[in-house]
């Protein structure tokens, strides 16, 4: 499939795997590469830009496909080393950035003089139109669908997405609720060039977590996801569980009062205990509502090739069947 996505990226399918916190790593990206897609390694989960450096080199050794490193710039009192960060990217050869949370435009100079396109990931109009505005080369548009963080907006992929397509210039992907051919042609029918999806590459054979993840994303239905942090304008979308239970409870109690101290213990170092050990009450974890659209682990070519097959047949069998002579 050819679209202004594919084109960009000089990839096959116009499926991109989002940057993930602890599933992003070599191993998964380059499945990704390796079958059409757009495989990304998250920057910050590696803790270095030194151990960045050779998980890039790692999976320049997995693949000889275009892969990505996504970098989330982080409120200023939690400032990681940037620079370094870019450097590490830059010497690595990588030529695509996904950048997310605050605004990439001081880092822009750098990337874009080293050839790199920058698709940054907007959770309105507004921030799409910003993105463009300071030079970034496509934007991924989440919906309130989406797993992590979906912005203060509550706007869904229905909407936000034909109203990113009446207002930018610039290409964008479609993320929050992408799982299968459906939502691909769904999302291209709507003004996107390509999908973007996060929590489905988890339930995937390659991805490097715990079966138990892999194991309660299949089990999950659409109404298993809570939004937490609300009051504390950080909303994000996290699987339901005992310690998510508890996040939401201390939430009540302490009201407009409520300060990121009081749910520290719900949400700082979980990720590691969820990803790793598999210790699925442990605290918030970000999931997308998406989790009800999926049924099975396959692995990343099997989900890759079937969402495309699937798309073709939409597109060229069940739709231009609806045409009328």
């Amino acid at each position: 499939m050819k679209t202004r996505i594919t084109e960009l990226l000089g990839i096959e399918h116009p499926i991109i795997q989002g940057g993930m916190h602890y599933v992003g790593y070599a191993k998964l990206a380059a499945a990704v590469s390796n079958a059409g897609g757009l495989g990304i390694i998250t920057a910050l989960t590696l803790g270095t830009p030194e151990l960045l450096a050779k998980e890039i080199s790692l999976c320049r050794e997995m693949t000889s496909k275009p892969f990505g490193v996504n970098l989330t710039f982080l409120p200023a009192f939690s400032e990681p080393p940037y620079p370094e960060y870019i450097r590490a990217i830059i010497e690595g050869g990588v030529k695509v950035v996904e950048t997310a949370g605050r605004n990439p435009q001081a880092y822009m100079p750098y990337l874009k003089q080293a050839g790199i396109k920058v698709i940054h990931k907007c959770t309105s109009v507004r921030h799409s139109l910003k993105a463009q505005a300071i030079g970034c080369d496509a934007v991924s548009v989440d919906g309130f669908e989406c797993g992590g963080h979906p912005g203060e907006d509550d706007v869904t992929n229905f909407i936000l997405l034909p109203r990113a397509a009446d207002e930018l210039k610039i290409p964008f992907v479609a993320s929050g609720g992408m799982a299968d051919g459906r939502s691909l042609v769904a999302a291209l029918a709507l003004g996107a060039e390509g999908i973007n999806m996060g929590t489905r590459f988890i339930a995937t054979k390659e991805a490097p977590v715990h079966d138990n993840v892999k194991n309660a994303i299949v089990a999950a239905s659409e109404l298993d996801t809570r939004l937490v942090m609300r009051k504390l304008h950080n909303t994000e979308r996290v699987m339901m569980n005992s310690g998510v239970e508890r996040l939401l409870e201390i939430e009540k109690q302490k009201g407009d009062a409520l300060t990121i101290a009081d749910v520290y213990e719900q949400v700082a170092g979980v990720y590691p205990k969820i990803m790793r050990d598999g210790e699925m009450e442990a605290g918030a974890w970000s999931c997308g509502m998406v989790a009800g659209l999926i049924h099975d682990i396959p692995s990343v070519r099997e989900l890759i090739d079937r969402i495309m097959s699937q798309a073709d047949a939409l597109i060229n069998q069940r739709l231009a069947g609806l045409s009328r002579p």
